[in-house]
């Protein structure tokens, strides 16, 4: 069974947060560090997916092949992510193996080669995967809504942008790198077969000498964008909402979350029921509870025809508004079910559990252990739903849709 959590902070910043595993044999880590989207320069959206890209190609003595056969021969399950505040680097690989892995990540924090001929080849690699999410219609809903709903610069897509693209430059990468991937701010999960004293001083000696530097002043802005609807020649229509809810860390959150999986946990959730399963008039609808650190939104979807749009909006905000009235013991004890089992199955997964450690160090500056959060769960009453639903209406809610005919969103 998981065993106590500890954490350290070093002199230059760094956290790390470490949970041992005895039950497993494996190890995993996730490295956030934070250079995500919110830091890149204005007009150069699709810096931050860049350098996460060029970063990993090559770093210390190794080119990008050498880079990529030593992960290899770790037996390292790599994965590198583009968020909107961090740059995230994870891995997992059996528990004798994780202090060689960490001290190659300190090559590529530390010592990045950031080869400017590949300069070309990362760029194109995005441009290809934007042009392909071009295609994506669902994608770009969602795109436009957070542009409407976030302030910036949290509403930019992690992605990148096409418009944007052609701005950023091989000096753009590089000062990214320089100015935003830093020890401070940066925190480190470890979860598996490990032992935390050796963990920590594995990460003081491959990090300990990385230079603390100043923490860039981010400017927010509110949202600029009003507009409801994006022509797209197509028999289909995709329809997004939003509207606001708590963030991950607020009292409430667990009574946000139960709220949510009433609405969209599966076949036996309203949204499915009434929108999908009674009037056939979907493919496919969800929502899903979106968290910043001070601010969080249920986001929901729905890909439909052209002749049905207008009418599966209507019962989607049907629904929503009448979310409150009438929660049963089922559904919410379905709820719990659906929460524990994913509790179980992290229970299981080092690279699952190393990623929770390091999400709950930044969103709460401390960790909730798998016993804590069983408990909130349990603890849940309808009446706890209820009374959320209440203090947090579904308003103000915006809408978009990504279609052939624009919609009505305010009935």
């Amino acid at each position: 069974m998981p065993q106590e959590i500890t954490h350290a902070t070093l002199d230059n910043g760094l956290t790390l947060i470490v949970q041992p595993m005895s039950h497993v044999q494996s190890a995993a880590f996730a490295i956030l560090t934070p250079a995500g989207t919110i830091y890149e320069q204005p007009e150069r959206n699709g810096t931050a997916a860049a350098l996460t890209d060029l970063i990993m190609r090559g770093a210390g003595d190794r080119d990008s092949q050498q880079l990529i056969g030593t992960l290899d021969s770790l037996g390292v399950q790599a994965h590198e992510h583009t968020g909107w505040n961090f740059l995230s680097f994870t891995g997992a690989t059996i528990a004798s193996r994780i202090d060689s892995a960490l001290e190659l990540y300190g090559d590529v924090l530390l010592r990045p080669r950031l080869p400017q001929d590949q300069f070309s080849a990362v760029m194109s690699g995005i441009e290809q995967n934007l042009m392909a999410l071009e295609d994506e219609p669902q994608r770009k809903v969602f795109i436009e809504l957070r542009k409407r709903v976030y302030d910036s610069p949290w509403s930019r897509p992690s992605d990148g942008s096409l418009e944007e693209l052609a701005n950023i430059s091989y000096d753009d990468i590089c000062h990214h790198f320089t100015h935003n991937v830093r020890p401070n701010g940066t925190l480190i999960g470890i979860a598996g077969n490990v032992d935390p004293d050796n963990m920590l001083a594995v990460v003081e000696r491959t990090f300990g000498s990385w230079k603390r530097q100043p923490a860039p002043e981010i400017i927010s802005q509110p949202p600029q964008l009003h507009g409801e609807f994006l022509a797209h020649p197509s028999a289909q229509t995709h329809i997004g909402l939003a509207f606001p809810a708590v963030p991950y860390g607020d009292p409430e959150y667990y009574a946000a979350s139960a709220a949510v999986s009433v609405l969209s946990g599966g076949s036996s959730s309203r949204l499915f029921t009434e929108v999908r399963e009674k009037r056939g008039l979907c493919y496919s609808v969800d929502a899903s509870l979106s968290s910043l650190k001070k601010s969080g939104h249920v986001l929901a979807y729905a890909g439909t025809t052209t002749e049905r749009a207008q009418e599966t909006l209507d019962v989607m905000l049907e629904v929503i508004h009448g979310l409150g009235r009438d929660i049963s013991e089922a559904e919410l004890a379905r709820c719990k079910a659906r929460d524990k089992s994913s509790l179980v199955m992290q229970q299981e997964s080092t690279p699952s559990r190393a990623s929770a450690i390091a999400r709950d160090w930044f969103y709460l500056e401390r960790v909730q252990s798998l016993q804590e959060i069983r408990q909130k769960i349990d603890a849940l009453q309808v009446e706890d739903l209820v009374t959320y639903l209440e203090r947090h209406p579904a308003e103000p809610l915006a809408g978009f849709c990504v279609g052939e005919r624009s919609l009505n969103f305010h009935h």
